[in-house]
């Protein structure tokens, strides 16, 4: 992790850094400093975050909305 406010937090992915705002994932909205920053890489597409259980894809933290398992739901 590089940064953190109250809107939500930059991570180091490899060469890139990426922002998650808690409004697209509110499962670190709650989380202590401590345990955003405790952060494995699992492989070198994969994130985890053992004092929450929480895995992402490189990929789903790139494009939220995308990911399949996105908090965005619409109902038309």
């Amino acid at each position: 992790m590089t940064s953190i406010n109250s809107h939500g937090f930059w991570i180091k992915c490899n060469d890139e850094e990426l922002y998650l705002p808690f409004v697209e994932f509110p499962w670190f909205e709650h989380a202590t400093v401590p345990q955003i920053c405790k952060v494995r890489y699992v492989s070198s597409t994969r994130l985890y975050w053992p004092e929450l259980d929480l895995d992402f894809t490189i990929e789903s933290l790139r494009n939220p909305l995308s990911s399949p398992n996105s908090t965005f739901h619409y109902d038309c």
